[in-house]
């Protein structure tokens, strides 16, 4: 059987997308509010696809776009 925080980290994301089934959310969710460390993992990759979601939204300044794109290597 897989240990509970392997499982949680391999369906963090089908869970953040919800996208898992009523069982596996609920399992998700019971493991989330007895382990602080995969709950604190949660957190993170929830609050990270919140600052995710507003760098795709917020225009980005036209010098920042000029300096990014001289960083880009070409492809080959």
């Amino acid at each position: 059987m897989m240990d509970p925080c392997d499982h949680c980290e391999e369906v963090m994301q089908p869970y953040l997308d919800r996208a898992l089934s009523v069982e596996e959310q609920t399992s998700v969710e019971e493991h989330l509010a007895s382990c602080p460390w995969c709950a604190k993992r949660f957190t993170f990759e929830s609050e990270l696809r919140g600052y995710v979601k507003v760098a795709c939204t917020e225009p980005m300044a036209p010098d920042l776009k000029d300096r990014l794109a001289a960083l880009r290597t070409p492809l080959q």
